[in-house]
Formats: C-alpha cells, structure tokens, sequence
C-alpha cells in the first residue's frame, strides 16, 4: 500500500507527457529528400520549417501529413547558417504550431517529438545547457545555445522541442558530435519570414576565396587570398591573389572561419580594414562588404 501513491504520481506522469506527444505530432510531419529521411512542423498553413542539413541539396521533396496522406513539396527558401529550411506544401491538412519565443532554462524537462516510419517518435529528457545568442561554425545568427540531454533519432531531425506544458520551444537538429540541439523559436520565426519573403539569408561578400596559412616569422594564422572575384568588392579594393590577409578591422586573425562568421547579414555595406602582407611587405586596404550573389 506504501507504494501506490508513488506508482500513482508516475502514472500520471506518464500519461501527461503522452498527451503532450499526441498533440504535438498532429502537427509534424515527415520529410523525405534524395536519400533523406527527416521530421518538419507546419509552420504556416502549407507551410513547413525542417532542418536544412536533413535535406538533400536537389532532388524531389515529399511531405507525409500524420493522417499517412503524402504530397509534393517545394522549397521555398534554406539557410545553412542557421538550419532552417521551409517547404511549401499545400494539401497537408494539419494544425500549424504556436512558437514559444521564451527559450527554456538548464535543467529544465523537456520532449523531443518527431515524425517516424510507423507515426510519432518521442524522446524524454532535460536542457544540459542554455546559454545567450550565438553564432553557427557557418556565420548564422541563432537566439540562444540550448543543448539537450536526449537521444534525438536521425529521423527525428527538424522536429519540435517542447517543455512540459506542451509550449513548442525551437526545432531539435544535430550539432557537433551528434549532439541535440535546438533552433530556438524566435530564430524560426526571424528567419523562416526572410526565407518567405525573399527565398534567401543575404550574407556578406568579400569576391575572395581565403585559405589558413601560418606565418612565417611572426607565428600564428592568416588567410592567403587563394583567388579575386574580378567584380568583387576585393578586387575593387586592390586585393590580389597571393596576398596575405593578417588582420582584420585592426583585429589579428586566429581563425579563418571566424572572420567568415563575421560576414552576416547586418555586414552588408559596413566598411572593413584588411591589414595585408604582400611579398612581405604590409599593406592597408579598406573594402565594402557587399552582398553574396545568388548561385
């Protein structure tokens, strides 16, 4: 008799975070590209938000409603940045979400719900960390850190993180060693709108290709200019090939993926100051940062 009491509390837990699952899943869908199985939500009507990295880079695109009714989908916009890609597709007859734009804290409980073969797969689990706004390896801008300890499924890509009360946090995508992460909801939103209203996430353009190359002498990193786009603002500049970029706005470069993570969309029109090494000798030149033409 001592233990009902507690098997009852579980029990009701239990049932709590499969309603949560259930409810959530109407909501979810599967994503499937070339080769690529992956979950996405209805952002909008006719509108899904997946996680660009699940999807491949051409080929046809299906979406499979929880009803098990399958249609074609079309991308409207990726950015591989931030990992937020949205599909159109029209027909999928399930409710679109409510975002959450508060993330959530450490420590906090949270669901990972996402659309498998036989219909939803869940994962149980808590925030290992939430840290501030942060910058991807690929320069995007995303509104929080929040790391989950859980094991998110393959399939499970592009599907929604929610807390314990059901409220939709952020999509949950791989990070650096297989590790869940989530897109937080104020970075969908700010980003899947862009994606809509322009089909892209302008980015900043230097028109070189940069490669590390340690220095000789002085020690540490910098970026040799490996080639000039001839209508780029480098080439504009005076960059040329063989140049050896060693600062940047009067900053030492340690990292060649830094100062391309510096080239973001609020980049587009700032002026920057490149401190070079040309046969040795040091060179100030001074660029606008364009925007990245469309490939």
């Amino acid at each position: 008799m001592s233990n009902a009491a507690p098997v009852s509390s579980l029990q009701s837990l239990s049932d709590a975070l499969a309603e949560i699952v259930a409810d959530a899943a109407k909501s979810v869908v599967a994503v499937r590209s070339t080769r690529s199985r992956s979950s996405g939500f209805v952002w909008r009507p006719g509108l899904i938000v997946t996680a660009d990295e699940a999807l491949a880079d051409e080929g046809e695109i299906a979406v499979t409603s929880p009803g098990g009714e399958t249609v074609a989908a079309t991308l409207v916009g990726r950015d591989p940045t931030t990992d937020v890609a949205v599909l159109r597709a029209e027909g999928v007859s399930a409710p679109a979400v409510a975002l959450q734009s508060a993330p959530p804290r450490a420590g906090a409980l949270v669901l990972a719900v996402g659309a498998g073969r036989n219909g939803p797969i869940a994962a149980f689990g808590a925030v290992s960390s939430a840290g501030p706004a942060w910058r991807s390896l690929r320069g995007g801008e995303i509104d929080a850190r929040v790391e989950l300890d859980l094991s998110l499924r393959r399939a499970g890509e592009g599907g929604l993180a929610l807390d314990v009360s059901g409220r939709v946090i952020g999509m949950t995508v791989f990070g650096p060693r297989r590790t869940a992460l989530v897109i937080p909801a104020a970075t969908i939103e700010r980003v899947a709108g862009k994606l809509l209203s322009h089909g892209r996430i302008a980015r900043g353009y230097l028109g070189l290709g940069l490669q590390a190359a340690k220095l000789d002498g002085v020690g540490g990193v910098g970026a040799m200019v490996m080639s000039v786009d001839p209508s780029g603002p480098g080439a504009t500049a005076g960059v040329r090939q063989g140049d050896l970029v060693v600062k940047w706005n009067g900053e030492r470069i340690v990292d060649v993926r830094t100062l391309l993570r510096a080239l973001g969309p609020d980049s587009i029109g700032q002026i920057a100051k490149l401190s070079l090494l040309r046969g040795g000798e040091p060179v100030e030149i001074t660029l606008t940062i364009a925007e990245r033409p469309e490939t």
